[in-house]
C-alpha cells in the first residue's frame, strides 16, 4: 500500500529538481563568459578558447594577423582596462603592434589595424588608464612608450629610452604612477616616474633596484593588495619577494627563494610569475625542468612557503590565471599545447585537469571575463 504513495511523492520531487536546474542553468547561461588568448609565435596568430566553470576549455577561434609574414621569437598580448581591444606584439620585421576588437558577447576578434612598434618587443603592457603601450625590447637593450589611439591601433613611438642590458619586462604600478623595467644582461630593476596626463616616462631616483650578479631579472607581478611584487629571475631561478612602497615606488627585498624542482641539478632557464587575483597564492614557470611551482603567500608579510611543483607542457615560457582564480593555463613553446590545471582552493595545490592543441610555439595567455 506504501509503494503507490511513494511514487506518486517522487513526481512533485522530480518536477521541483527539474525547474531548480533548469533556474541556474538559465543564470549560469546569463552569467559573464571567461576567454582565454594564447599568442603563438610561428603561427602568427591568437588561439581563443571559452573556459567553463568546471575549466573545460572550448576552442572559438584562430584569429591571424592581417599584414604580417614572418614568425618572431615571441608573441606578447595586452588587453586594455576597457576589455575592447587586444594587443600582440610582433617581433619580426617591420616591427608591428596588432589591433583586434574584442566582441562583447562572443569574446571573438577582429583585426582593427597595426601600429609601429620601435623594435622586436619581448613585452608589452598597457597602462592603468588605457592610454599608453608600454613595451620593452630584450635585443635593443631599450624600452619605449607608444600612444593608444581612440579605435586602439599604437600610434607612433613618443619615448624610446635606451636601458642596460636586455629589457624584457615593463609593467605600470597599481595606481599608475610608476612604470618598472627589468633588465635581464645587467640584473637590474629600471623604475620611472610615469605622468599619465602627459603620457611621459622620467627615471625615478633611485633609478634602479639592483638584484644579484647573474641572476637574470626577468617578469613580475604585483600583490593585489599592492604592498608586495614578486621577481622571478631567468638565470638563477630565483623568486624574490619585495615589499612595496606605493608613495616613492621603492622595493625592499623581504625573502629569496626558487622555482627550481627539489634535486635540480641543470642549468635554470625560469620563465614566467602569476598570482591568483585573491593574492593566497603564486605560480612560477621554470623551462630546463618544464614545471610549475606553487607558493602560498602571506598575506601581512608578503613571504612565500614553497608548496611543490608539477610538471606541465614542454618549454613553459607562458602561462595564467583565471580571474576567479580557480584554474591556471600553462602553454609550451614545444609542445604546441595548452594545459589547463585546477587551483585547490585550501592548499593552492595544481591538479591537472586537460590538454589542448594551440598553435605553433604558444608562449603567452591572457584571460578575460566579458562583462
Amino acid at each position: 500500500m506504501t509503494r503507490p504513495t511513494r511514487l506518486a511523492s517522487r513526481a512533485p520531487i522530480a518536477t521541483t529538481l527539474f525547474a531548480a536546474l533548469a533556474l541556474v542553468s538559465g543564470v549560469r547561461a546569463g552569467m559573464a563568459e571567461t576567454f582565454a588568448y594564447v599568442g603563438n609565435a610561428d603561427s602568427n596568430t591568437i588561439s581563443v578558447f571559452k573556459i567553463a566553470e568546471n575549466g573545460e576549455m572550448t576552442p572559438v577561434q584562430t584569429a591571424a594577423f592581417t599584414g604580417v609574414e614572418k614568425p618572431g621569437a615571441s608573441t606578447p598580448l595586452a588587453i586594455t582596462p576597457d576589455h575592447r581591444v587586444l594587443i600582440a606584439g610582433v617581433r619580426s620585421q617591420p616591427f608591428l603592434a596588432v589591433s583586434f576588437a574584442i566582441d562583447p558577447k562572443t569574446g571573438q576578434l577582429s583585426h582593427i589595424g597595426n601600429g609601429p612598434l620601435a623594435d622586436s618587443m619581448a613585452n608589452i603592457a598597457i597602462d592603468r588608464g588605457g592610454k599608453v603601450l608600454f613595451s620593452a625590447s630584450y635585443g635593443g637593450n631599450k624600452v619605449a612608450l607608444n600612444p593608444l589611439q581612440a579605435n586602439g591601433v599604437v600610434a607612433e613611438p613618443k619615448q624610446v629610452i635606451p636601458t642596460g642590458l636586455n629589457a624584457h619586462a615593463f609593467l605600470p604600478s597599481p595606481d599608475n604612477r610608476f612604470v618598472f623595467a627589468t633588465n635581464l644582461g645587467s640584473d637590474q630593476v629600471l623604475s620611472f616616474a610615469f605622468d599619465a596626463a602627459a603620457g611621459t616616462l622620467a627615471p625615478s631616483d633611485p633609478p634602479a633596484i639592483k638584484t644579484p650578479e647573474k641572476s637574470g631579472p626577468r617578469h613580475f607581478v604585483f600583490h593585489p593588495n599592492g604592498k608586495f611584487v614578486y621577481l622571478i629571475h631567468e638565470l638563477n631561478g630565483d623568486v624574490a619577494a619585495y615589499s612595496y612602497e606605493a608613495k616613492s615606488g621603492a622595493w625592499g627585498e623581504i625573502q629569496r627563494t626558487t622555482a627550481l624542482p627539489e634535486g635540480f641539478n641543470g642549468k635554470p632557464w625560469a620563465a614566467d610569475i602569476h598570482i591568483t587575483p585573491d593574492g593566497r597564492f603564486l605560480y612560477a614557470s621554470e623551462r630546463t625542468t618544464n614545471t610549475l611551482t606553487a607558493y602560498k603567500v602571506d598575506a601581512s608579510s608578503g613571504k612565500l612557503t614553497t608548496i611543490g611543483s608539477v610538471p606541465t607542457e614542454k618549454q613553459p615560457r607562458g602561462f595564467n590565471i583565471d580571474p576567479t582564480g580557480h584554474y591556471l593555463a600553462a602553454v609550451g613553446e614545444l609542445s604546441d599545447g595548452m594545459t589547463v590545471y585546477a587551483i585547490d582552493q585550501t592548499s593552492g595545490a595544481l591538479s591537472k585537469l586537460k590538454s589542448y592543441a594551440t598553435g605553433k610555439k604558444p608562449n603567452w595567455v591572457e584571460f578575460l571575463t566579458l562583462k
